[in-house]
């Protein structure tokens, strides 16, 4: 376990190494945090959720990082605005270097002097370490979907690395895949390391249904734009529809479309799309409107989940038409991490799978990931179904 902490670690620190001193702190919108933050806040979690609590007489590294750097645990106490943190221009880059490095040697610390523990304190010890672990995790994908949100709205088009164009990827022959109907299994049964609403395995039933093996493609899309999937308001949900109608939206997030072609900015620059690419970056409702102008729809989770087994899966995130809801006899853990899912459970929509920056040691095919059905910026893309 220490092992894989310190792997982990080092790996948020390597994905920053491109990044100028400059790129650590801009914040372009409250959805979205500096790279700073996420280095601040992944380290509090240890400080907060270990340290403090293991080790007698504990002294913070700072008495007021708790405030910068706690995001929506309530129980813990007060903290600066989610959309404020990217005015925080101190503590500076290499303070929070300082304090990262400070609580990694605390916590290697305690796991050498382990043989002083209590078993059953260490056992928690191991448990909250492997869920930090994740939560970095979590955090190391949020930085590629921040950085570029906060990257995209600058004029001059900046890279990140020439190497991480990520956005390609082509589809090989779509076919159908058949799904009788029946009772099926869903939920986390493993021994490894899941998240809170993953957990209560249970039985679902499922009406008989064909799901295509592949995603939908950036030329499928373009053919939805270019046959005015942007302006007919029948295939639209009346919220989305709302949306594309305030804010004038005509293409998907990053898209720009420059006399005939079109292109999307990367984290590799400014790029012309391929029509063979792997379509991302919709919202919900882009998602389902689509899906409503192919005379098709989005997959349940647990159609999805059902399903994964038969198609390769993990370059994007797959929006599904559940909402995300507690699975039945669902709890939330005691004290401050029961805050970490449960009361997120409204007004969001569940995406199954995991993108082409999430971690592989943190893809599973049970994992519920939940976003407002309005949210683009994550790497995302379409898989259809029929009845």
């Amino acid at each position: 376990m220490l092992e894989k902490f310190l792997l982990t670690r080092n790996k948020t620190k390597q994905i920053m190494q491109p990044l100028l001193i400059e790129d650590y702190i801009p914040q372009a919108a409250d959805f979205v945090s500096p790279p700073k933050w996420h280095l601040g806040h992944t380290t509090w979690f240890f400080e907060e959720f270990i340290l403090s609590k293991f080790i007698k007489n504990y002294s913070s590294f700072h008495p007021k990082f708790g405030f910068l750097f706690n995001s929506y645990y309530n129980s813990i106490g007060a903290r600066t605005k989610r959309g404020m943190r990217g005015l925080m221009t101190r503590p500076t880059v290499d303070e929070v270097y300082k304090y990262r490095n400070s609580i990694d040697e605390q916590i290697v610390e305690l796991f050498h002097n382990q043989d002083k523990i209590e078993p059953i304190e260490f056992q928690e010890i191991e448990t909250l370490l492997e869920l930090g672990i994740h939560h970095e995790m979590q955090h190391q994908e949020l930085f590629f979907t921040d950085l570029k949100y906060n990257f995209h709205l600058n004029p001059l088009e900046p890279i990140y690395s020439k190497d991480c164009y990520v956005e390609d990827g082509s589809n090989q022959a779509k076919a159908w895949i058949p799904i009788p109907k029946g009772n099926y299994d869903v939920g986390y049964k493993g021994r490894g390391f899941c998240f809170d609403n993953e957990l209560g395995p249970h039985q679902v039933y499922l009406q008989e249904f064909s799901i295509l093996n592949e995603l939908v493609s950036n030329q499928e899309f373009i053919d939805f734009i270019e046959d005015g999937g942007y302006k007919r308001h029948e295939l639209w949900l009346d919220e989305g529809w709302s949306i594309v109608q305030n804010l004038q939206i005509g293409l998907p997030m990053y898209w720009q479309k420059k006399d005939s072609n079109y292109y999307q900015y990367t984290l590799a620059g400014l790029r012309k799309i391929r029509s063979e690419d792997i379509l991302t970056h919709i919202n919900y409702f882009e998602a389902q409107a689509f899906a409503s102008w192919k005379n098709l729809r989005l997959p349940t989770e647990f159609e999805w989940e059902v399903a994964s087994e038969n198609f390769a899966w993990g370059k994007r995130w797959e929006w599904t038409s559940s909402a995300y809801l507690p699975y039945p006899k669902f709890q939330k853990r005691a004290g401050s991490v029961g805050e970490y899912n449960g009361k997120f459970m409204v007004n969001q929509m569940v995406l199954r799978g995991s993108s082409i920056v999430t971690p592989k040691e943190h893809s599973r095919s049970t994992y519920r990931n939940f976003f407002h059905p309005q949210i683009a910026y994550q790497y995302n893309g379409i898989r259809l179904v029929k009845d």
